[in-house]
């Protein structure tokens, strides 16, 4: 990350000032034009705002540190290489952390599959370019509510670091589950939010109930989404930028759900610019959607399986988004492009090229065709 991006804290105050310029008072016998009279000095034309630079994005997806990944930890500043260049590349790259992490806690009865990491996964998310990271999902709590504490002691050291990484979509309430991360990029103010939709089916994951709420601390869960429709639109108040990354969707379906779908349109118009997400652990469509664009699946990333051809197919979005020029105004994605890549036996994705990065090329279109989404 460039050194002039500066991090702000969790909750970030703007205030705007304002300047009052007062002519100095003519005296009392100086005649007043009269109604007839006209003036021959040009009318001063309207300031224009300055056109601010436009802010790179990076965005990838699931990450966990499981199987051949679990080793990697001892050694944080190369864990998650080779994807660090094309993270670290972007003014701000975002990503989704699917494990729990900390120590202490038991696997949570019931779940077919546990995941878990130390403190150690925040300093390799940190060392591969990762800016903010998302804990909205169905694997942060993991190892139950015991273990909380320790992931909000590990959040907390994770922020203050230098660089610091923010960690969100977790909290010691709803409240803190659903601030967002403020970032200045120059003089551009990007807020990013993260919540989970996911379907809680309580016979096959039951982690319906990691919901933070105001006595209770947990995830930012959206499934009855007016609380995160209420925090973009609030971010669209002060922020340039607004992004949301969901864990939503349908695992195993590379078209987005008409639940997706339609939450997507929701969030757009409460005024979120970017919309990602994760879940369905494979790669779904990305393009525009009325003034916003949305990326409903990033698939899997750092994997302790490559699993399947779809599954292993993975890669880097970064969206180039134009600032408005007023605070009142829209952002706009001026330009998208893919580090396409594949997970390998080692649970690291690698760079795709020739005919597989073609193939790659071709299946993103397809995949927007079926997502309802343009160019």
């Amino acid at each position: 990350m460039p050194s002039w991006v500066r991090w702000c804290p969790v909750v970030l105050a703007l205030a705007l000032t304002g300047c009052i310029q007062t002519e100095d008072r003519r005296s009392s016998h100086t005649p007043s034009p009269t109604p007839s009279a006209t003036s021959t000095s040009p009318s001063p034309e309207p300031k224009q705002p300055p056109r601010r630079e436009p802010v790179r994005l990076a965005f990838a997806g699931d990450i966990h540190f499981e199987g051949v990944l679990a080793d990697r930890l001892r050694d944080p500043s190369t864990a998650l290489a080779p994807a660090t260049a094309a993270l670290a590349a972007a003014d701000l790259a975002i990503v989704n952390l699917e494990t729990s992490v900390g120590t202490g806690g038991s696997p949570e009865p019931g779940k077919r599959f546990t995941f878990s990491a130390g403190r150690e996964a925040f300093d390799a998310l940190t060392h591969a370019g990762v800016d903010v990271a998302s804990m909205a999902n169905n694997h942060a709590l993991d190892f139950g509510r015991a273990r909380l504490p320790s992931t909000m002691r590990a959040v907390r050291a994770a922020g203050e670091a230098d660089p610091p990484l923010s960690v969100i979509g977790i909290g010691s309430d709803q409240q803190q589950a659903f601030l967002p991360a403020l970032t200045e990029v120059g003089d551009t103010v990007v807020a990013t939010l993260a919540a989970s939709l996911a379907d809680q089916d309580p016979t096959a994951d039951p982690t319906g109930h990691w919901a933070a709420t105001r006595t209770r601390s947990g995830i930012a869960d959206a499934t009855a989404p007016s609380r995160l429709l209420s925090a973009v639109r609030h971010a669209d108040e002060t922020a340039d930028v607004v992004v949301v990354y969901l864990h939503w969707g349908i695992q195993g379906e590379s078209c987005p759900s008409p639940d997706q779908r339609r939450i997507a349109g929701r969030l757009v118009g409460a005024g979120a610019d970017v919309v990602v997400g994760s879940h369905a652990h494979q790669l779904q469509g990305d393009g525009r959607l009325q003034e916003g664009y949305v990326a409903y699946g990033l698939g899997n990333f750092a994997w302790y399986s490559p699993g399947t051809g779809a599954t292993s197919r993975t890669g880097v979005l970064t969206l180039t988004v134009r600032p408005p020029a007023a605070r009142s105004g829209r952002a706009r994605v001026v330009r998208s492009s893919w580090w396409p890549a594949a997970i390998g036996t080692d649970g690291l994705p690698a760079a795709l090229a020739g005919d597989a990065a073609a193939e790659f090329r071709a299946e993103r279109q397809d995949l927007r065709e079926c997502s309802g989404l343009t160019r």
